[in-house]
């Protein structure tokens, strides 16, 4: 599923009748109603609230605590196979030039040794939601406009909907077993973690997911971590729903890498009978994100493999995921992961990575696995 980014700057006030609307930036002191689209205030004197009703015309309000927010109305209504229709949320760090109060982000992964997070969730029935956790990270200090990578932690979902991208395999992390999607929608990467079952509560340590998404090759120990936020993303209905509390800090320290950059594999062996299918996923102005298929067409069973090819000029590999991608040059190899080096006769590996572009997009002429060439798919 793609869908746009879920927060945009702020715009003029979108009040009606006798709705009530506070102004960007104010401090709830008491119960706050919140019904301008991108509205926000701060509680705790350490994090901000937004409305932020992004993907509708149609009215939402929300009602601030002192130590969370409800939704007290939602008017918007919007199809289960494309973005939903806002994401009111609570949220630590700098978004958009919002930036929560006394913030240590962005601060680079590798000088975080923890970050605590607890939050409580009222659920109700008959919408179509999720309840999700948000981590965002970019190669930059950046504290406005979009961030490259976003992790998505999905403690519950109602309805038909589905993380962006497609399911890559699963993770045990927090003493829980999630299944990982991994994906774009076009302007960031998206990798999300979808729990089975709802979960009405959650303590954990934020910064094990981060160090999931390193290793998996999406991100690196010099990345910045700029904001964490928490809330829902309603498609249809959501009144009731309600983040009960919310507690972040990210404390520093020292977060090393992991001793190897990727999994382990055997070394590759034997040459391979190969197709190699190469799609652009999405390309604009200036990147865009290509999917990988890699086939063996031969008899014998390939342990490890090792892909490589050239890229167009002006094309540059940012970040990859399902495979350790590396460029020198125009020159690109590509290793397999841990979980899919092992491709029996007529198995299949798919890889994907976003890239820069400086000029218009052409796909690489030609591959080869091991040393052999490949027929294209």
């Amino acid at each position: 599923m793609k869908r746009p980014l879920r927060a945009l700057a702020a715009a003029g006030l979108l009040a009606a009748g006798t709705i009530v609307a506070v102004a960007l930036g104010g401090t709830a002191s008491a119960d706050t109603q919140i019904c301008e689209q991108y509205g926000s205030t701060t509680i705790g004197g350490k994090y901000v609230v937004q409305n932020n009703r992004w993907g509708t015309s149609a009215q939402q309000c929300i009602n601030v605590t002192s130590t969370g927010f409800s939704i007290t109305r939602a008017d918007g209504s919007a199809p289960t196979n494309g973005a939903p229709v806002a994401y009111p949320s609570i949220f630590v760090g700098c978004h958009y030039t919002n930036c929560s109060p006394g913030t240590n982000l962005p601060v680079q992964v590798k000088n975080i040794s923890s970050a605590p997070s607890s939050i409580s969730y009222n659920y109700v029935s008959g919408a179509i939601f999720n309840a999700s956790y948000d981590i965002w990270l970019d190669p930059s200090p950046k504290r406005d406009g979009v961030n490259q990578m976003e992790i998505m932690i999905w403690l519950n979902r109602q309805g038909s909907i589905q993380p962006i991208g497609s399911p890559v395999g699963t993770a045990n992390i927090a003493g829980r077993t999630w299944e990982v999607w991994r994906g774009s929608n076009g302007s960031n990467n998206v990798i999300s973690y979808l729990s089975p079952s709802a979960i009405p509560s959650f303590s954990f340590d934020a910064l094990a997911f981060i160090n999931d998404t390193r290793n998996r090759g999406a991100i690196t120990n010099d990345w910045y971590l700029t904001s964490i936020q928490a809330g829902f993303e309603p498609w249809q209905g959501g009144v009731g729903l309600a983040v009960n509390s919310f507690s972040q800090s990210v404390n520093t320290g020292s977060n090393p890498p992991p001793t190897t950059s990727a999994p382990t594999t055997p070394p590759p062996s034997g040459n391979a009978s190969c197709t190699v299918t190469y799609r652009a996923a999405n390309v604009w102005n200036n990147g865009f994100t290509a999917e990988v298929i890699v086939k063996n067409t031969g008899s014998g069973t390939i342990n490890g493999w090792t892909l490589n090819y050239n890229l167009p000029s002006g094309q540059t590999v940012t970040n990859a995921w399902n495979a350790t991608v590396s460029q020198s040059g125009s020159a690109v190899t590509a290793r397999n992961a841990g979980y899919n080096g092992t491709l029996s006769p007529g198995a299949s590996a798919t890889f994907g990575y976003q890239a820069t572009l400086n000029g218009s997009y052409s796909a690489p002429s030609s591959f080869t696995l091991n040393g052999s060439t490949c027929a294209r798919g």
